[in-house]
């Protein structure tokens, strides 16, 4: 390996570093109470070597806000060999019950934190990953749609419907408002609300 190899791998290396320790830090602490000197201090480097990768930690939790839809985005490929599109639809659901209650951490980056969405109002850029997430969700709906189901749906309003419905299941666990339930009643309640949507769905 050369030397402009092995400054590259450190460089790669330091940057997952500082990614890890952000993560690590907006999730015990919040967002707004993380600082670039506390992902400093954490890591054991001055707050400057931040800066060295990062303008600040609004890009920091932009980055992983974008990492997290892209693992998140695998869900679709764990579907992708079933023969319909409303198999896969059905699957999907979950595919991404498992998906957040595997990773809670990426799940609250992504959908439960508000400051990512607001470091939008103040880039140049679109926030592609969570887009294409979602339209594969409403693309798979209309594929649902051509094969006969949903004739007299709304495509845009039924896959806002379903995500709301499903997201709603999940949120409820990870924000830890089921406690009056017992942890086994928890997990058959959140299931029975997915199979309860399948068969609104294959009725429709």
């Amino acid at each position: 390996m050369g030397i402009s190899d092995r400054k590259e791998r450190e460089k790669e290396e330091m940057r997952r570093r500082i990614l890890d320790s952000a993560k690590k830090l907006f999730l015990e602490m919040g967002y707004e109470k993380t600082s670039i000197r506390g992902i400093a201090d954490d890591i054991e480097y001055s707050p400057a070597t931040i800066y060295l990768y990062f303008k600040d930690k609004n890009e920091l939790l932009y980055v992983l806000h974008q990492e997290a839809f892209v693992e998140f985005g695998k869900t679709f490929e764990k579907v992708a060999h079933l023969e319909t599109a409303f198999e896969k639809l059905i699957q999907l659901g979950y595919e991404y019950l498992n998906f957040a209650f595997s990773n809670p951490e990426l799940y609250e980056l992504m959908f439960l934190l508000t400051a990512p969405m607001e470091t939008l109002e103040i880039r140049d850029d679109v926030w592609e990953e969570g887009k294409n997430v979602y339209f594969a969700l409403e693309n798979l709906v209309a594929q649902c749609q051509e094969e006969g189901h949903f004739k007299n749906a709304n495509v845009p309003e039924l896959s806002m419907m379903i995500w709301a419905t499903v997201h709603g299941l999940v949120t409820l666990q990870l924000r830890k408002r089921c406690g009056m339930f017992s942890e086994e009643e928890k997990e058959s309640r959140i299931q029975g609300g997915l199979n309860s949507l399948i068969q609104v769905l294959k009725a429709y």
